[in-house]
């Protein structure tokens, strides 16, 4: 989920390379530029005469597609398409530029705050596109949205999608153990939420 330039690595990158996408605006037009999604920002990242560009009109979009895969903008940014129709499935991808840490004995390393490196270095927006500095990371934290009708509800853990069909946790449950289910797998999410909508069926 990264990707190595000649200047540096480019972990915030969903996809490993920028590759030709099409963003398909609400107006009917298609545009074929090559496209990344950034982690960190969460914007959608096209490429022009060698320079990164956020695409700076999220609302006029109305689907992008990198390499088969399917994102939608949320407000100002964009998320992932797990499951289309009604309930849909999204993944928001929030990823956190963290140092790599320092040895602090017993196998463990010592993270100092994000914040102290970005201010230090008076990062934009646009920044963000640009190769990281080897000794940071990015540490990627999925955010799922069920869209049922016009209301979204947001899950994170397996306790908390529970949360979401008390009538149907304890069929979930057993769901959940029998398949090993494992909620920083989207593959896995995308089994469970589709056994929860069968339930109705």
């Amino acid at each position: 989920l990264s990707q190595t330039t000649s200047e540096g690595s480019m972990p915030q990158y969903y996809f490993e390379n920028f590759s030709e996408g099409r963003v398909k605006m609400k107006n009917g037009q298609i545009q074929t530029p090559f496209l990344n999604y950034n982690t960190v920002t969460e914007k959608m990242v096209f490429t022009r005469d060698g320079k990164y560009y956020d695409i700076s009109n999220p609302g006029m979009v109305d689907t992008v597609f990198i390499r088969d895969i399917k994102f939608v903008p949320a407000g100002n940014v964009f998320y992932e398409v797990l499951i289309s129709g009604s309930p849909s499935l999204y993944v928001q991808f929030k990823g956190e530029l963290l140092p790599a840490g320092k040895p602090v004995g017993y196998g463990g390393t010592s993270q100092l705050a994000a914040s102290t490196y970005l201010s230090s270095v008076d990062l934009s927006g646009g920044r963000y596109n640009l190769p990281i500095p080897s000794d940071y990371i990015v540490k990627i934290s999925p955010v799922y949205w069920i869209r049922t009708g016009d209301e979204f509800s947001s899950f994170i853990s397996k306790k908390q999608f529970l949360n979401l069909y008390p009538d149907k946790a304890g069929q979930l449950k057993g769901f959940i153990r029998k398949n090993r289910i494992k909620t920083d797998r989207k593959e896995d999410v995308i089994k469970l939420v589709n056994y929860c909508i069968s339930l109705d069926n």
